[in-house]
């Protein structure tokens, strides 16, 4: 059911985004009547699982979920229809249009693309606003769960104020800023200290499989207390949260393992909090560190706040106040992609280790259905769909931009045999890139 409700949500954010990129394309088309021989969601090599004519416009729905095409009469592209290209241009042909017109054409996917996004912020701020944990809040520091970003200088209990001069206002910045940054400042021990991280940081966390190296420090809260252990007959019940063991303070879990480890092998004092109140339980600690029962971090902000670890803070938006709070979402999303982009160009950085293909995407979606994880998520896809096909690689729209530009600036307008040439380079590069990204996804499926 979990594997149901995943494809449903990434099928229907897919199906989505294509739909109005592909509409970003066609409304221009249309309006500048040039025509729109094929609408497809999905490429339909050698079928279609729908098919049906309108006018001058088959629409269809084609069986290979890799994207979705218009393919526009008088225009070189994936269709690479050479035999219409060969005949006498005729007025309803994208090619006999003036180059604003095949510009603006050309660039209304990606603006549909940006609009999406900035639309879904904008009703996410109003319908739900922001639930969120302030910086300032976090008195005792992050959770360190790697030894790349140990062995960087980042330990737990480090309370993270800025990445490369620019200061962390809400907790769940943190993690992005830190990996795509070069200078962290903290706060440890009440001093300031300022860690230059390596310019490989985000490889190293990759080869190591530390993708999540900081986290929240969460309570020490007891699941279930097994028959077979040692300390059922302890008092222990769910729900308690372990804050001391002996004279070691265990506020957080972290520090609870730490106490294991200290007194592995022996019978301690157990400080336990228990619907507000502390009690003293007697606990048996095995050689291995080990007290044989099943824990787990408190689930949600509300338990976090209820158990005074955290103070979380819910900001609601008017109607006119989510339209500039939505758009410097989006920006900030921009912004953020670009340089995770950026990074995976510049191969000093490894994070081309990283790049996913379809999976990837795939397992960004929650096994529990959630309008509000999925229309954030399809926000960011949305971006990431933009961005990318502004990229000046033939056979993407930026490539084609790139070609619309030279012509309107110099005057001359690129040869056909050019475009063709020019969009099987493009072919080739797409598919380099589409391999690279699936093949890293089945690496990491198989050797991670």
């Amino acid at each position: 059911m979990e594997f149901v409700i995943k494809i449903s949500q990434f099928l229907l954010s897919l199906s989505l985004l294509i739909v109005l990129h592909e509409l970003g394309h066609f409304i221009p088309a249309k309006l500048f009547k040039t025509r729109v021989e094929k609408f497809y969601l999905f490429f339909d090599v050698k079928f279609s699982l729908f098919k049906k004519k309108i006018g001058d416009t088959v629409y269809g729905i084609g069986w290979l979920p890799l994207g979705g095409y218009v393919k526009i009469a008088g225009m070189i592209d994936e269709s690479m229809d050479t035999e219409q290209m060969a005949k006498e241009p005729q007025p309803w042909e994208f090619r006999s249009k003036p180059a604003w017109q095949r510009l603006i054409i050309m660039l209304g996917g990606v603006t549909v693309n940006f609009l999406l996004a900035i639309f879904i912020y904008i009703g996410m701020s109003y319908f739900y606003g922001d639930n969120f944990l302030p910086n300032n809040n976090i008195k005792d520091g992050v959770l360190i769960e790697s030894t790349v970003a140990n062995n960087a200088g980042l330990l737990t209990g480090d309370k993270i104020l800025a990445v490369d001069g620019n200061s962390i206002e809400n907790f769940s910045e943190i993690s992005e800023k830190v990996l795509f940054g070069k200078q962290v400042t903290v706060e440890r021990d009440g001093e300031q200290v300022s860690i230059t991280l390596p310019e490989d940081f985000l490889a190293q966390l990759i080869d190591a499989n530390e993708s999540r190296f900081i986290s929240l420090r969460q309570p020490f809260v007891v699941v279930q207390v097994p028959d077979t252990s040692a300390n059922k007959l302890s008092g222990l019940k769910k729900g308690d949260v372990i804050v001391g063991l002996n004279d070691f303070k265990t506020k957080y879990a972290d520090e609870v393992i730490l106490g294991l480890e200290k007194y592995s092998g022996q019978n301690v004092s157990a400080t336990v909090l228990r619907d507000g109140q502390e009690t003293k339980l007697p606990l048996s600690i095995s050689e291995d560190g080990k007290l044989g029962l099943v824990y787990a971090p408190a689930s949600t902000p509300k338990t976090l706040e209820a158990l005074g670890y955290y103070k979380f803070e819910t900001k609601k938006y008017g109607f006119f106040e989510s339209f500039p709070v939505g758009l410097t979402k989006a920006k900030d999303k921009l912004s953020s992609y670009w340089d995770q982009l950026s990074a995976i160009f510049s191969p000093s950085t490894g994070a081309y280790k990283g790049v996913g293909g379809f999976k990837a995407i795939f397992d960004i979606f929650p096994n529990v259905w959630n309008w509000q994880y999925f229309w954030n998520i399809t926000a960011f896809l949305s971006i990431m769909l933009g961005v990318i096909n502004l990229l000046p690689i033939p056979a993407l729209d930026g490539g084609h931009v790139v070609f619309l530009l030279y012509e309107i600036i110099s005057g001359r307008k690129p040869g056909d045999k050019f475009m063709e040439y020019a969009q099987v380079v493009g072919f080739v590069i797409l598919i380099a890139l589409m391999l690279f990204a699936n093949g890293n996804d089945i690496y990491k499926a198989i050797f991670k």
